[in-house]
């Protein structure tokens, strides 16, 4: 029985295993699109930007959706201290995602294209990846048996799961005439599909990591605080209209802009206190045995913080007319997506993952972190300075031609391409140690 138990969980971890391929991928192609920046034509004929783009947003995206998943899979066993219910539909779930991934990336190298923006694969590969989201709230719901008297972080992953399946849907409305023909409404939906679908695998994420904190912390006291469901319900009207602010320029209904702007980063705000005020009750000792989590929940911390100001600032209808469409709406991006996102789940990735008993790679860890966010903050003041200029040029009445612009931009995309080699290095430094020193293929195969 015990064999079976830990067969159960560690099937979960190649979630995560498989998401941080996607991740090195992801920097990788990141990387390559950079250089095609300063390098006019750079492995034009072989891998154009075009196609180098989506491998490198799908990757990511993939890196955030799958490690997501697998946190939440390996969570909800280590809170109801029992195994996954059907154990081959998750296998099954599985294979799904990573054979339609392959086949996606697969794609782009032939440039078969016709989706749209963090969808850019063709829509029939949309089948199998909702279909395999519907095995995995079918696989949640047997699993987690009861909602009630639950923590904070249960509903949050219920949440997440649920809007995550309704906006990815939603995503698709496009492929209707009826929404495609009608230019405003097809934008609005897929900017309002897109914005809710963050905020729906954010519950996955700030889900996992209450549940991580407390963990670490050896007490309930948050996740049943009112605080704590605060942010849930914040949390569920931010997923709902905080997408408005992408819209400001379109011309559609004014509440829909006024309350998303009045909602707009309260989620981040909360679910920040709540990481602050949790460290500070901390002791040396538990800081010290769960040092590499907590440093990337740290981490995280910072960028929520940064991320929080130019937020507020990109929301301000005034300025957010300046910045939309500039490097600046891309360096908010990558704030979350790097600073907030895959730090939270790079500490999922320790706890889950890590041998405890190697102590000595931590340094390594340690320094790569390090590197990584020294790296993110020039990297993402690069893109604000870089968005700036640009959002000062197209408001000129007589701009200089875009061709010039952009030479005018060379320096700081020299800046952020070096900054994202170094980011890179950070990052395969992490991820080889987690992959090689923790024994991962012990870890998987028992």
């Amino acid at each position: 029985m015990e064999a079976s138990h830990n067969n159960s969980r560690n099937f979960a971890t190649w979630f995560i295993v498989t998401a941080m391929l996607l991740l090195c991928f992801g920097i990788l192609f990141g990387l390559l699109g950079a250089l095609q920046y300063i390098i006019p034509g750079f492995l034009k004929n072989v891998l154009s930007f075009e196609k180098v783009r989506p491998l490198h947003v799908s990757s990511v995206v993939f890196w955030i959706i799958m490690s997501a998943m697998g946190a939440v899979l390996t969570y909800v066993q280590q809170y109801n201290n029992a195994d996954i219910k059907y154990p081959r539909l998750l296998k099954l779930q599985f294979y799904i995602f990573i054979g339609t991934i392959i086949c996606i990336l697969i794609s782009y190298f032939f440039a078969i294209f016709g989706g749209r923006e963090y969808w850019e694969f063709h829509p029939i590969f949309a089948i199998p990846i909702a279909s395999a989201w519907i095995l995995f709230i079918f696989i949640f719901f047997k699993t987690q048996r009861s909602f009630t008297n639950q923590p904070v972080y249960v509903w949050m992953w219920l949440t997440g799961l649920v809007f995550f399946l309704f906006t990815f849907i939603e995503s698709y409305l496009w492929v209707f005439p009826y929404f495609r023909n009608n230019v405003v409404n097809d934008m609005t939906i897929q900017w309002k599909s897109y914005g809710s679908m963050v905020g729906a695998w954010n519950m996955l994420i700030y889900g996992s990591s209450i549940f991580l904190m407390e963990k670490i912390n050896g007490s309930k006291t948050y996740s049943y605080a009112k605080i704590a469901f605060a942010l849930y319900f914040i949390s569920l009207f931010n997923l709902m209209f905080n997408w408005g602010h992408h819209i400001y320029t379109l011309p559609t209904h004014n509440y829909v802009k006024h309350i998303s702007y009045a909602v707009s980063m309260s989620e981040l705000y909360i679910i920040g206190r709540i990481i602050w005020k949790w460290k500070s009750s901390l002791s040396d000792a538990r800081k010290h045995y769960h040092i590499l989590a907590f440093r990337f929940i740290m981490y995280a911390d910072v960028w929520v913080f940064l991320n929080l100001v130019l937020a507020i600032m990109m929301s301000i209808p005034g300025i957010n007319v300046y910045t939309h469409g500039t490097h600046i709406t891309v360096a908010h991006t990558m704030g979350a997506t790097i600073g907030i996102n895959s730090m939270l789940l790079l500490a999922f990735a320790v706890d889950i993952l890590w041998n405890k008993k190697e102590h000595r790679d931590a340094k390594f860890i340690h320094w790569g972190s390090i590197i990584l966010n020294v790296s993110l903050f020039i990297f993402w003041i690069s893109l604000i300075l870089a968005g700036i200029n640009k959002s000062i040029w197209q408001m000129q009445a007589k701009p200089e031609p875009y061709a010039i612009m952009m030479q005018s931009l060379r320096p700081y995309f020299l800046i952020f391409t070096l900054s994202g080699f170094t980011m890179i290095v950070g990052f395969l430094f992490i991820i080889y140690k987690i992959l090689t020193s923790l024994k991962v293929s012990n870890t998987l195969t028992k």
